[in-house]
């Protein structure tokens, strides 16, 4: 995994546009973040405040992502105005995004967060996970204490996550992925069975069932997201996943920071293992690694896949002969 990238969930018994709204308000981090404290109102969508891993103000931004499939924002956070240097996106995935046609109310939480390596703390590094977890669990607790609710609810599915860091240009890995004619080389439980066009084909699988493919690709403030959905027709069983694919530069605030974040978004049942589609995380997991390897192999780049998953800033020698 991407040492550098952290992720958390949780599935909310509140509404999707409820989660949103209080989300949009910078001043609601007051309640359930550690110690993410708003001082003082700058503009519509900035505040400078208090900070859970500094010993300084930091301030914040708030901003809306337009998809017609969820809501998402993005919160920034920098120690100089409009000089950002941490990005949060956040997407809410209403249940029936997840299993269409479901009866499941609710919505299912996902926060994502960047440490650039070259401004991160030891502290930031060794607390993230522990911080975020536990004010992901308060943000549930909030919003389902306004739902009338007085314990944690729990949804159907649970969300797991994988991701790598691709040493190319974001614009290669997304022409490359974006067409379903390439799945046949990174995806490697799939055999393709009949016509296959950019956005939809028919497979089997390891176990020669039949199984749609379908992709989609949006963009999404300065990074893109690509949807990939398996159905399995004689079973009417759906699997969707997302992927993020982030360039460095901007999920690290570092314009010097090549190549791009792939996050890949995945739900699983609780308590009711899969039977068809992709069974384990891992399975998504030897795709990325696939992926990775090709798409820096159609940039020219054949050294960065030994260096492992994660991002590894440039030295100075390095920068120097990239210019």
């Amino acid at each position: 995994m991407e040492k550098n990238t952290f992720a958390t969930s949780a599935y909310i018994a509140t509404s999707p546009k409820t989660a949103f709204d209080y989300l949009c308000s910078l001043k609601n981090l007051d309640d359930w973040t550690l110690f993410s404290r708003m001082r003082e109102q700058i503009d519509e969508d900035t505040w400078l405040g208090s900070a859970s891993g500094y010993h300084k103000n930091l301030y914040y931004h708030v901003k809306k992502l337009e998809n017609p499939l969820f809501y998402g924002i993005e919160w920034h956070c920098g120690f100089e105005y409009q000089k950002y240097f941490q990005v949060y996106p956040v997407l809410l995935f209403p249940p029936d995004y997840i299993e269409p046609g479901t009866d499941e109310a609710g919505v299912y939480f996902h926060w994502l967060s960047f440490v650039d390596p070259r401004r991160q703390t030891q502290m930031i590094m060794q607390g993230i996970h522990t911080v975020h977890t536990s004010e992901c669990r308060s943000l549930k607790g909030i919003l389902e204490r306004k739902a009338e609710r007085t314990t944690a609810a729990k949804g159907r599915y649970f969300i797991d996550t994988d991701t790598i860091y691709v040493d190319a240009p974001v614009e290669i890995g997304v022409e490359y992925l974006k067409d379903l004619r390439n799945i046949d080389e990174w995806a490697h439980l799939l055999r393709p069975n009949g016509e296959i066009t950019p956005d939809v084909g028919e497979f089997k699988d390891e176990y020669d069932q039949k199984v749609k493919v379908s992709l989609r690709l949006h963009s999404l403030s300065k990074y893109y997201l690509l949807e990939q959905e398996h159905f399995y027709p004689d079973y009417n069983f759906y699997q969707r996943s997302v992927a993020l694919l982030i360039p460095t530069a901007y999920a690290f605030g570092d314009p010097d920071a090549p190549g791009f974040i792939l996050h890949r978004i995945t739900f699983w049942k609780n308590n009711e293992p899969f039977v068809h589609g992709k069974l384990q995380i891992e399975d998504f997991g030897a795709e990325s690694m696939n992926i990775k390897r090709l798409t820096e192999a159609k940039a020219g780049n054949l050294k960065s896949f030994d260096r492992g998953m994660s991002y590894i800033p440039r030295t100075q020698e390095e920068l120097a002969l990239q210019r």
